[in-house]
This record gives C-alpha cells, sequence and structure tokens, in this order.
C-alpha cells in the first residue's frame, strides 16, 4: 500500500469529501487524524474504513481557533510520531442570499474556517514537518470550481476559495525549503451532503435555475490519494475533477 507507514491529518473528515478522503487514506495504509466539530461523525468515518485504533485517531476541532489546530496537531505527532501529508478540508458556506443582506457574522464565519482555518493548519503542518526527520511532507488545499469561477449569491465562499489559491501558491513556495509540497484540488459537483440541492435545481449566472450534473464523491477521493502518493520531487500544482456535464466550461 502506498501510504504504509505514512501519517495524514484530514480536516472536516466527518463528513463528504473529508469522510471519503480519509476513509481511502487509511485503506492505502496510512495512519490517519481525523479532525471536525462533531467526534460523533469523526467516529462513524472510521468504522467506515474499518480501522484499527491503532492508525485512526479522531480529533474534535475547530479549525478557525488556533488552540484548538495547535492540540489537534500536537495530538497527530504524539499518537502517530510525525506527519506526511495535510488535507486542508474543512469548509463553510453562508446562504445563498444577496450579497447586500448578508451579514457581518456570516461573512466572518466563512473566512474563518475557509481561509483562517486553511493559514492555521498550514502553519501548524510547517512547524511540524520542517522539525522532523526526515524532513518534510505535502499539503493538499480543498480549492473548488468557486475558485475560478462564482455561483450567484455565494461571495464569502468564493471569495475564501480565490484567497485559498494564492495561499497555495504562497505555500508551495515558502516551503521550498522545508521539503515541502503543496498542491490544491479544485472540486465541481461531488455528490456530498452539501451539494445534493444540485440536483433540485440551483441558480445560474443567466438568472434561471437548472438541476446540475454530480459525480461519486469516490472521484474526489482517488485524486487525493493520487496527489498524496507522489514523491517528494513531484507535484501536482492544480488539479480539477468535476462532473463531466456541469455548467463550468463555456458560456450561456
Amino acid at each position: 500500500m502506498s501510504g504504509e507507514g505514512k501519517v495524514a491529518i484530514v480536516t472536516g473528515a466527518g463528513s463528504g469529501i473529508g469522510r471519503g478522503a480519509a476513509v481511502a487514506l487509511l485503506g492505502e495504509g496510512y495512519s490517519v487524524a481525523l479532525a471536525g466539530r462533531r467526534e460523533d461523525a469523526l467516529r462513524e468515518s472510521i468504522a467506515e474504513a474499518g480501522a484499527d485504533g491503532a492508525r485512526a485517531l479522531a480529533v474534535p476541532t475547530d479549525v478557525s481557533d488556533p488552540a484548538s489546530v495547535a492540540a489537534l496537531f500536537a495530538a497527530a505527532v504524539k499518537a502517530f510520531g510525525r506527519l506526511d501529508l495535510l488535507f486542508n478540508n474543512a469548509g463553510a458556506g453562508a446562504p445563498p442570499i444577496n450579497l447586500e443582506d448578508l451579514s457581518f457574522e456570516q461573512w466572518s464565519t466563512v473566512v474563518n474556517v475557509n481561509l483562517t482555518g486553511v493559514f492555521l493548519c498550514t502553519q501548524e503542518a510547517f512547524k511540524v514537518m520542517k522539525a522532523q526527520n526526515p524532513m518534510g511532507g505535502r499539503i493538499i488545499n480543498n480549492g473548488s470550481i468557486s475558485a475560478h469561477a462564482p455561483r450567484p449569491n455565494s461571495a464569502p465562499y468564493t471569495a475564501t476559495k480565490h484567497a485559498v489559491t494564492g495561499l497555495t501558491k504562497s505555500t508551495s513556495l515558502d516551503g521550498r525549503k522545508y521539503d515541502i509540497a503543496c498542491g490544491q484540488l479544485d472540486i465541481g459537483n461531488a455528490f456530498t451532503p452539501m451539494a445534493a440541492r444540485m440536483k433540485d435545481g440551483v441558480p445560474q449566472a443567466d438568472g434561471s435555475t437548472r438541476p446540475e450534473p454530480l459525480m461519486d464523491v469516490d472521484n474526489v477521493s482517488r485524486a487525493v490519494v493520487y496527489m498524496a502518493s507522489l514523491p517528494p520531487d513531484a507535484n501536482v500544482q492544480f488539479l480539477t475533477v468535476m462532473a463531466t456535464k456541469m455548467p463550468f466550461v463555456g458560456r450561456g
């Protein structure tokens, strides 16, 4: 197995893409610290993987809180001894309402989770990865199709995902001296609880509301495993995996 003996942290691992990635990494032989707000959901992910307690650790975490993030990384290193992979996956969205009607709290919540949370986890990963022997590791950030093009009424989510792209590039550059690689996975319409509404119809740029195609979340999990499996001298800087017929490429 490609991940045997390696250690990963997956944020937002209690559902959706995070759960799928954690299960896939455990299946590849990784030891995984699963982070998320709800411990019961994290334990459900571990049970789905059929993993033993020696390789899977549930760590309730608020990625927007520096102390909580520091505790997550300390717990992972204490349990497994090192860190080879961080998948920055935890994310939040605001209600799809008019930009001018969003509250400061709704904006702040999305920024704190989607951007500040990624930064805080990346910062802790740097501290661990540059100090361990052998030095280095890999960070994968969950971007989104929204890192390229917005949906209507999605200003907080879209702004943070554009910002994650900048953070991915800075992380990739600043991590070179520590042998830390960083890449971004941009996902379009994976069939998760968050995206399930797509099949019933969502607002389009032309003002209409139409259903959109979805793809199995397993396609994302396999992409994470692929990016993680590369040797230290290779990196996928950006990878887009999306439902083939979703309205992203083209006009109209």
